[in-house]
């Protein structure tokens, strides 16, 4: 049974129990008010309390019924809602640990509430892309006041039960043991005559509730101009406000309805079960046991290194930071010092934890020293010679069931596996840049690395608070095989015509954070310089165009050289565009026999967008990625791709794989066609009607 229902002194204890957050399904919907029913019809009770079993009082919704009839079938929330704060009985919400979303509206229905404190209160619908659709806007503004309710429905930021004490959502805050005083407070409530206070029948107290609406509104218009939710939220609080709980309810009631429809809560919505699906793995049963890392040991102190090490010191787990030499590894060791020295500025650290954190940090020259080390992560050079050395030493110094990680963002995994005796433990750990900031992994599955190397890799992401993605053997493995393509687009669109500062705009108002050419400059031009030099090697025949290495061989690598597709000012961040690097394209497209045209931002776009979505369908067929969300995940955390649209593969979706599949014909007729060949899960998908998330 989903909810538990006893009675102690006269009281009935309505206990949820729908493990792991007491999530509002049908099952504990129906329990909730049959168990009012029954109170309400047994003499022997005067009062009743609802709380949460195990962690939770309520996280809301029961994801697993999300867009299953079971979701709307009645009782549905608010007829959940109805009957609670219909009761003749007065209902008390014992609330503890978490109370969001459905659970807090829930709450809301109570006429008392007593909490424990730390409990997490919050309406995150707007992080769905939806707004709280059974009365927060309403009852949250009438406990807690306009200005707090709004920030929290808002920004969909949990507060802690004990900030909101002082405030008419809670009754009391209880110390001592939750439920035994609930049920004294319940029993006390019981014996009063009179009606019971209900949240719907407060007043809205604010000095000047239109002048501060209006504020709200700017802000939010600054912040949150991809995204309608946060507006309609405002709507539906001042429609409670101007007009009254029941028109606030019916009008909160049809943004919601209307909210739900819209691409922006679906890219939303999307992003929430492919974060959760990402760590599902159809081969790894979720009771795959684990190794123990209780200590990790990482090869390299530059910058990849350096925030590596950040991640599981941060975590609380010792590092051993190698390095070849001691001014490389002091240079290495002041760099996260300065980082961390930046967030006690910040407020983000005490001094104390700045100090804490260090200590967890052993710097070496030996290997020798990793010996103890239950997870090593090589972070060196980009070169497969310099991985076979560190390989190799690593097999030799490293202890048995000792996992070995590369960071390498292109190379072959089962190659490195081969430089070991023990390729079962080894596979892929790439970190993005800055490594202790970005939240994506990708981990690396290699052709021999054993199921309980990847479930402990899996599981050791949450705790360095990574979205992990795992992907297959392939050169640049899901994220850069594809930002491959759409740069090799964006030099091909820089010879036909257009210049970097087009693209780079025309793709940033599409969303991205950044565009090709800024990010290039960003990251180093010489970089992927040098991954295009081992390409061209292994494939002599491939049309790439050689703008970008003639840009290289002039010295420009981007903002450490303070000019590369831009020139940049000292101590700036701010791209300038370059004269001498127009003028250097407009001669190389003539080399090239190229008539320069007019390229529309709609082309640079579509080429763009679409040959990471031509390509990522590339990698489903061969099996790189288990599933398209899988892709999207890595796009949205890795690589800037605008939230609101979900990611490529679902914005394939959203505009048709009919409408893609033509687009990439077109593009395929033009000058540098060659370079577009459809893949054949576009082909295939877009014939049955279907996109890569049917």
């Amino acid at each position: 049974m989903a909810v538990d229902y006893t009675v102690r002194d006269g009281v009935a204890v309505i206990t949820l129990d729908n493990p792991p957050v007491n999530g509002l399904g049908h099952s504990t919907r129906l329990g909730i008010v049959e168990g009012v029913e029954r109170a309400r019809d047994d003499a022997s009770v005067t009062a009743i309390v609802i709380t949460g079993a195990g962690k939770a009082f309520s996280g809301g919704a029961d994801i697993t019924e999300f867009n299953t009839p079971k979701a709307t079938q009645e009782p549905t929330l608010h007829t959940v809602i109805r009957a609670v704060e219909g009761s003749a009985k007065p209902v008390v919400a014992a609330i503890h640990s978490v109370a969001m979303g459905g659970g807090l509206e829930l709450a809301l229905g109570a006429h008392y509430r007593v909490a424990a404190p730390g409990a997490q209160i919050a309406l995150p619908e707007v992080k769905l892309g939806i707004l709280p659709g059974a009365g927060g806007t309403q009852r949250l503004p009438r406990v807690v006041g306009l200005e707090t309710a709004l920030n929290m429905i808002v920004s969909g930021t949990p507060v802690l039960s004990e900030k909101l004490a002082q405030t008419a959502l809670f009754d009391r805050l209880v110390e001592g043991d939750l439920l035994d005083e609930a049920i004294r407070f319940a029993k006390d409530a019981g014996a009063r005559s009179g009606p019971h206070p209900k949240a719907r029948e407060r007043a809205i107290e604010h000095p000047n509730a239109e002048g501060f609406i209006q504020f709200a509104r700017n802000s939010v218009a600054a912040v949150a101009k991809h995204f309608p939710a946060p507006h309609k939220c405002i709507d539906a609080i001042e429609a409670g406000v101007k007009e009254g709980f029941d028109h606030g309810l019916a009008f909160e009631r049809q943004c919601f309805l209307a909210l739900v429809q819209t691409p922006e809560s679906r890219a939303l919505r999307h992003a929430f079960f492919g974060e959760r699906a990402a760590g599902k793995i159809a081969d790894v049963p979720s009771n795959t046991p684990v190794r123990a890392i209780a200590r990790v040991g990482v090869v390299g102190a530059g910058t990849m290194g350096g925030g590596i090490a950040m991640n599981f010191v941060n975590a609380g787990l010792p590092v051993t930071l190698l390095e070849t030499s001691q001014e490389a590894l002091d240079r290495g060791l002041a760099t996260i010092r300065k980082n961390y020295e930046s967030q006690v500025k910040k407020g983000k650290l005490t001094p104390a934890q700045l100090d804490e954190r260090m200590a967890l940090i052993s710097p070496t020259l030996a290997y020798g020293d990793l010996a103890q080390a239950d997870l090593v992560i090589e972070a060196v050079f980009e070169e497969l010679g310099v991985k076979e050395q560190v390989f190799t030493k690593l097999d030799e110094v490293a202890k048995d069931g000792a996992i070995l990680a590369s960071n390498t963002s292109t190379l072959d995994i089962d190659r490195i596996a081969a430089f070991t005796k023990r390729p079962a433990d080894v596979l892929g750990m790439h970190f993005f840049s800055p490594a202790n900031v970005m939240k994506l992994l990708e981990v690396v599955r290699g052709g021999k690395t054993a199921k309980d190397v990847l479930a402990t890799v899996m599981q050791l992401a949450k705790k360095i608070k990574k979205t992990a993605v795992v992907s297959g053997v392939c050169d640049g493995f899901i994220g850069n095989r594809m930002i491959e393509q759409y740069f090799r687009q964006s030099l091909f669109m820089v010879e036909e015509g257009a210049m970097p500062q087009q693209i780079d705009r025309a793709i940033e108002a599409f969303g991205f954070a950044m565009g090709p050419f800024r990010m290039s400059d960003l990251a180093g031009n010489d970089i992927s310089w040098a991954i295009r030099k081992r390409r061209y090697a292994e494939q002599p025949g491939l049309h790439y165009p050689r703008i970008a290495d003639r840009l290289c061989e002039t010295g420009r690598f981007g903002q450490k050289t303070a000019a590369g597709w831009y020139d940049y000012q000292p101590g700036e961040r701010n791209a300038r565009p370059s004269k001498f690097v127009e003028d250097m394209i407009v001669a190389y497209s003539k080399e090239q026999g190229a008539t320069r045209r007019a390229i529309s931002d709609e082309e640079i776009v579509g080429r763009l967008v679409l040959s990471l979505v031509n390509e990522g369908a590339k990698i489903l067929e061969e099996g790189i990625a288990s599933k398209a969300s899988d892709i999207d995940m890595v796009y949205l955390t890795g690589y800037g791709f605008p939230l609101h649209r979900g990611g490529p593969m679902l914005y394939a979706d959203t505009i048709g794989l009919y409408n893609v599949e033509r687009a990439i014909r077109k593009y395929a007729a033009q000058q540098n066609g060659d370079a577009w060949k459809t893949a054949a899960r576009v082909t295939g998908l877009a014939a049955q009607g279907k996109g890569f998330n049917s």
